[in-house]
């Protein structure tokens, strides 16, 4: 299935490299800005990923080399955000994207080269990994705009960086470079611009390589939303004791008698 892409719409797009899915964010002309259709689109983009039983990871990036994502399309803003009704039925809209890839059973891995602002920072922060190459900045430029960003999102960049430099990310509109997105903790790795695809690459294939349920499992307790119900802590248990009835435990541990690599399937 390497290349195959789904394109409703086109500048979101969807390719199959083995066990890797790759999640492209493709509106070049408007440094990779996310359209209203594209939001929209983008959690159906995660569930086909997520339903293929050959992805074990997903990496998110954007297309060509000079931004991740730009954050959401601002020329649609005269209808899409032209007054509080608008803007809450968007931002409803927004905040599913997001979820959709918090919320997905694999692994999420943020490749940023370039710019990632705004909505953008957002995707970002909504992947389990991120990494990026030298010369990429961040930023949340809200404030400029006279707009605020959505308080979900919010809680998910505070949960990252934390509120006090969330704050100062907020208040001041600036730009930050991507090492001190590194010392800041929103990064996991920081890398040169040569190295950034291969070392992506190469960290998918080692999440590949191990327990699609752990995975899972991980996921939903990490993602359960502060001041959590009893449902979502009974859910994430529920993942977890699973693991223990699986096939996979059981390759997991005759993998390791035997001193050879576990071939997990994911049940």
């Amino acid at each position: 299935m390497t290349g195959q892409s789904h394109t409703p719409p086109p500048e979101l797009q969807i390719r199959i490299e083995g066990s890797t899915g790759w999640l492209v964010i493709a509106n070049e002309k408007r440094r990779n800005a996310m359209t209203l259709e594209m939001w929209r689109a983008l959690p159906a983009a995660v569930s086909a990923l997520e339903a293929d039983g050959g992805v074990r990871v997903i990496i998110l990036r954007g297309a060509g080399s000079e931004t991740f994502c730009a954050g959401a399309d601002i020329s649609e803003f005269e209808e899409t955000r032209k007054n509080a009704k608008a803007a809450r039925a968007y931002e409803d809209i927004n905040l599913a994207a997001f979820e959709a890839l918090k919320a997905c059973r694999k692994p999420v891995i943020a490749m940023i080269r370039g710019h990632c602002l705004g909505g953008g920072f957002g995707l970002a922060a909504s992947c389990d990994l991120r990494l990026a190459c030298h010369g990429s900045s961040f930023g949340i430029p809200a404030a400029r705009l006279g707009i605020a960003y959505p308080p979900a999102a919010l809680m998910d960049v505070a949960a990252l960086i934390g509120p006090a430099r969330t704050r100062e990310l907020i208040f001041t509109a600036r730009r930050i470079e991507a090492g001190e997105a590194l010392h800041w903790g929103f990064l996991n790795q920081l890398l040169e611009d040569s190295a950034l695809e291969a070392e992506a690459r190469k960290l998918a294939a080692t999440i590949a390589q191990n327990a699609p349920l752990t995975h899972a499992a991980t996921k939903a307790a990490l993602t359960i939303p502060a001041g959590h119900s009893a449902p979502d802590h009974d859910k994430a248990e529920a993942a977890a004791i699973a693991c223990f009835d699986s096939a996979d435990f059981a390759e997991g541990r005759t993998a390791f008698l035997e001193k050879r690599t576990p071939d997990f399937k994911g049940v």
